[in-house]
């Protein structure tokens, strides 16, 4: 069993030969074979740009074939993926890229009506002028190249300016080139010396740094080994019976790690077919099922709510699909039964995982409609679990009246396995707060374990909550309100919202005598997070409920939200 992403590439061209690897809707598309060429040549072109081993990669682009080749490619040179959320503004993505030290930057050049590269000068401009930062100092300046990817066409006011833009970046970011200048380079850097940086890819080198935001606000970086990458695919892969006469649609986001690991890995280790959509939208994905015969879908619960209530799926045929696997979110045993009865799935999953973890528990082919809708599964991937109290020991086994016979719980979820996290990047004592000398990953997460080892994920002792599917971190949301003139105070909560399992709702107090409205305040939070992280809802308090220490009680604000 290959325990690299070089080795594994390799494998799966042999292995796979001419099978399709990936169809790119509207794109390319190429066997197993073609993609280890085009990602030895990606990885060439790293190699001509000064690209180390052990240097970090970092890519701010949709899913399309640049990501999964800029990805793997940068794994085969040797180096460390640093993927970048694309629902990201500049300044969140100019902090994740500043912070994981990327030496390239693999960015979208409009995607979404936004130029990603434009908005990295603007917030690199503003970082410089508030913070003092010394010219030829900044995170642009760190990067020895950054390849633009041509995912939309640039508008055509703007497409003129951007050979100026790019030269103005050049003198601050390495060199800017354009994704075919970067592979033509690389084709001048002998194969032989792209192999044997493959070759020297150990199981236990850092494959990839996924950041994610954390309680305090401030991002972390969970790094894992190669080894955990590849084996948290498989496990995923297994448990779906994933195998190459699938053909698997990901609308999880390449910058996640389900869309990562258990969508580009998970391919790659069984052979199955990537077909990758960038943005999701019902109609288009069920163009696609029906067109591409797809098979395997993953999603949020509310991907199959809005196929399900599309007044066109009658026109579609669906009846290919087999495999659904879902979670993050609660998910009704009506509409697992509606999954199964009119769209065909022949399994329904459920999952439970975080990015320090990735994949820690699913449910089994065979599993009823209650169980897949009731709980997270059981473990897999070799993890753990353990209940653990409020001081400490495993929580109690019986609490009579709310759980039946032989339950554990309710108490925090600790994991503990082979593909726990390395760490926090540069973070030590959050690594140390995270994961305990026992090894067990403190998760957060209340749940309860049934007799058959079944988890059901009750509530969270962080406040994060789910807006489509991504975890938005209120302390997050309440740092950038705390810089909004006028704001004194401010509590987030995630409140039921019929679309998107859950939305924001900010509670803002004001200074004496500062006037701000609705429109100001989610103006203000647009231009700096991320739109999943935009409250939807403003309500403007004198006060805020609060314990004797003075803490606002956000139990008591979801209370009054019921």
């Amino acid at each position: 069993m290959e325990l690299t992403v070089p080795a594994a590439v390799a494998s799966a061209a042999r292995e796979f030969g001419d099978a399709t690897a990936l169809a790119e809707p509207g794109g390319p598309r190429f066997s197993y074979r073609e993609l280890h060429e085009r990602v030895s040549a990606v990885a060439r072109g790293l190699i001509a740009e000064g690209v180390a081993p052990g240097d970090r990669v970092a890519i701010w682009s949709p899913n399309t074939h640049h990501w999964v080749l800029a990805a793997l490619g940068a794994l085969h040179a040797g180096a460390t993926l640093v993927p970048v959320n694309t629902r990201f503004t500049g300044p969140e993505a100019l902090d994740v890229i500043s912070r994981s030290g990327a030496r390239a930057l693999i960015v979208a050049h409009w995607f979404l009506g936004t130029d990603r590269l434009a908005a990295l000068r603007a917030a690199e401009k503003h970082n410089t002028r508030t913070h003092n930062v010394l010219p030829g100092t900044g995170c642009l300046d760190q990067l020895r190249v950054v390849v633009r990817v041509p995912v939309e066409a640039a508008p055509m006011d703007d497409a003129a300016d951007d050979t100026a833009d790019d030269a103005a970046a050049g003198r601050a970011a390495g060199r800017v080139v354009h994704w075919d200048e970067f592979l033509a380079r690389g084709a001048r850097v002998p194969g032989t010396l792209a192999d044997a940086r493959a070759a020297m890819v150990q199981p236990e080198h850092v494959s990839d740094i996924l950041f994610t935001s954390g309680t305090t606000g401030r991002s972390k970086g969970a790094m894992s080994a190669h080894r955990q990458s590849l084996a948290v695919a498989r496990a995923w892969a297994d448990c779906g019976g994933l195998n190459r006469a699938d053909r698997y649609l990901v609308v999880n986001p390449f910058f996640h790690s389900f869309g990562f690991k258990a969508g580009i890995l998970a391919c790659l280790v069984s052979g199955a077919t990537l077909v990758p959509l960038p943005v999701y939208d019902a109609e288009q994905a069920m163009r696609l099922v029906d067109a591409e015969q797809i098979t395997v879908f993953p999603g949020a619960p509310t991907i199959y709510q809005t196929i399900l209530d599309h007044p066109g799926r009658a026109a579609r045929d669906l009846s290919s699909l087999r495999l659904a696997v879902t979670g993050a979110a609660t998910v009704p045993v009506a509409l697992v039964e509606r999954m199964r009865r009119e769209l065909s799935f022949d399994t329904v999953l459920t999952a439970y995982g975080l990015t320090e973890a990735v994949v820690a528990t699913m449910c089994r082919p065979g599993d009823d409609p209650q169980t897949v809708a009731r709980t997270s599964g059981r473990a897999t991937a070799g993890f753990e679990i353990r209940l653990a109290g409020p001081d400490g020991p495993e929580a109690a086994a019986a609490h009579p009246g709310e759980q039946g016979p032989g339950e554990q719980g309710p108490g925090e979820i600790l994991l503990r396995g082979p593909n726990v996290m390395l760490g926090y990047l540069d973070d030590p004592a959050a690594t140390k707060a995270a994961v305990d000398a026992d090894g067990w990953l403190h998760t957060g997460d209340i749940g309860r374990l049934d007799p058959r080892g079944y988890l059901t994920i009750t509530d969270r002792l962080k406040d994060m909550y789910i807006c489509g599917g991504f975890n938005v971190y209120p302390a997050e949301v309440e740092q950038v309100l705390a810089r909004l003139d006028g704001v004194a105070e401010s509590a987030v909560i995630g409140v039921p919202d019929d679309r998107l399992g859950e939305v924001g709702q900010a509670y803002v107090v004001t200074r004496p005598g500062r006037g701000l409205d609705e429109a100001d305040v989610l103006a203000f939070c647009r231009e700096r997070l991320a739109n999943y992280k935009v409250p939807r809802r403003v309500e403007f308090r004198a006060d805020l409920p609060r314990n004797p220490a003075g803490k606002p009680l956000k139990r008591l604000l979801r209370e009054e939200c019921g």
